[in-house]
């Protein structure tokens, strides 16, 4: 398959165009390693343009009716979904994941446009009893204001749509800091809102160095919130930097997720179920499934089932239709897993699948198991984030309960049993911002999407997800 791979501007008060000094950064495809196409490279200059776009563009967005912004969003869906197919083989080439995983992340964000397209007629207000008569007390819903966001390369239509949705269903203008690795295919997300019709400024997208350009727009006088995607020690740097200026912030943050396994549950169903969780994206997810907590007697079956899964997953380029998993798509991830990987064997974990990096040309590393990590190992403490799954087992549900809340990351869970009794306890217990029991069910456009302690606050799916980008303005009149 031949696919032309298109060079990326900015898009600055409805202009795509280069950088003001015309400096570029190279993209690589993570299958070949070679140079494929080059992003615009924003510097100081572009920056205080797009934030002058964003303030106008805030100006004339958030006068826009509720059912305008509603039928322009729908529009975009539309449009979205019709370039599809077009979009997902850019992504492929940019970041690796196999096209039919790429395809479906185009759907998905077109559905997710459609929620918040819905979300903006909905942005109730209250009128509150007054104490006596004659006075009228109103709480608005009001846009925050410019919003700057930033997200990362592992999902690049997805990480940026709900953060786009969101801002423009409130009535906000954004700054979009997408990810330098993967530029195109976000930049064809904002072609839809463009072509759609989105009025000039509301949507500005940069690239550049992220450092650079977080510490100049997050203390920006004109940016009023902030959206962040991505590891933990930045998210709480921009978190820190944001609290001096008292900016809203929403931050989605690194997780190390448990998947726990009872010995009454369906362990094919669950070997099903969290194998495709794990290797999808190369295991390149927030949300994926790591540490596999697994009960006694059913551990070795578990274990023989993962390992078969993962040694029949057929690895490649992802524009090959026969792949089921790609490359990663950054080449430092291969030394850290290996790293990871070799401090867990010699702790005395054993590998029962892959391990290797797979040939010498693009970053393909084998699907990974590693069982009996002990708990003191890097990889039982550090969020691999990619192919691997790490196998333990437990005895009781106080004890798998303790592991799964033993490091200070709160983000997705996992388990699978029959005991309601479990479940009941499961759903009350685990410190983390979502739970999924006995199926795969996150990260749909309706349902909240978010962390706790060190996985951050906030949530970007569901019906509080447009909260952040809202402020509540209250009036009280008298009759004259």
């Amino acid at each position: 398959m031949t696919i032309a791979y298109p060079d990326t501007r900015l898009h600055i008060d409805g202009a795509w165009r280069d950088s003001v000094d015309g400096r570029t950064i190279d993209v690589t495809d993570p299958a070949t390693g070679t140079v494929i196409g080059k992003v615009a490279h924003a510097g100081r200059g572009d920056l205080d343009e797009a934030l002058a776009a964003a303030e106008k563009g805030f100006t004339t967005w958030s006068a826009t009716g509720a059912f305008d912004r509603y039928k322009l969003m729908r529009r975009a869906a539309d449009l979205l979904r019709s370039r599809a197919d077009a979009i997902a083989a850019i992504m492929t080439l940019e970041q690796g994941k196999p096209v039919a995983e790429a395809r479906s992340e185009v759907m998905s964000g077109a559905d997710i446009i459609d929620w918040f397209a819905e979300e903006a007629r909905r942005a109730y207000g209250q009128v509150i009893p007054a104490r006596v008569g004659g006075v009228m007390q109103i709480a608005m819903k009001l846009p925050v204001g410019p919003v700057a966001a930033f997200t990362p390369w592992n999902f690049p239509i997805n990480q940026v749509v709900r953060k786009l949705s969101a801002a423009l269903a409130a009535g906000c203008s954004i700054i979009v800091k997408a990810p330098e690795e993967t530029p195109a295919s976000p930049a064809e997300l904002i072609r839809a809102f463009v072509d759609a019709g989105v009025p000039a400024g509301t949507i500005n997208l940069i690239y550049g160095v992220p450092a650079e350009i977080s510490e100049y727009l997050i203390p920006h006088p004109v940016i009023r919130k902030i959206s962040f995607t991505g590891s933990t020690p930045v998210g709480k740097h921009l978190a820190a930097l944001a609290g001096r200026h008292m900016k809203r912030v929403t931050m989605e943050l690194g997780g190390h997720a448990p998947a726990i396994v009872f010995d009454d549950a369906d362990i094919g169903k669950a070997v099903k179920v969290l194998s495709g969780s794990k290797f999808r994206n190369a295991g390149q997810i927030c949300i994926a499934p790591t540490r596999f907590l697994i009960q006694d007697r059913v551990y070795e079956e578990f274990l023989d089932g993962i390992t078969r899964a993962a040694k029949a997953i057929k690895v490649g380029n992802g524009l090959d239709p026969e792949t089921q998993m790609g490359p990663l798509a950054n080449e430092r991830r291969i030394p850290a897993l290996e790293e990871l990987v070799n401090d867990a064997v010699a702790h005395g974990a054993r590998v029962t699948a892959g391990g290797r990096r797979i040939g010498n040309v693009g970053n393909f590393f084998e699907p990974t198991v590693v069982a009996h990590a002990p708990t003191g190992s890097r990889i039982m403490n550090e969020e691999p984030f990619g192919p691997v799954a790490i196998v333990n087992r437990f005895s009781t549900l106080d004890e798998v309960i303790e592991e799964a809340n033993r490091l200070p990351f709160g983000l997705a869970s996992y388990a699978f049993s029959r005991s309601a009794e479990t479940i009941r306890a499961l759903g009350l217990r685990i410190d983390a911002g979502m739970t999924s029991i006995n199926h795969n069910g996150l990260a749909l456009p309706e349902v909240p999407f978010g962390g706790v302690r060190d996985s951050g606050y906030g949530t970007e799916g569901g019906s509080e997800a447009i909260e952040a980008y809202l402020v509540t303005k209250y009036v009280t009149e008298m009759a004259a």
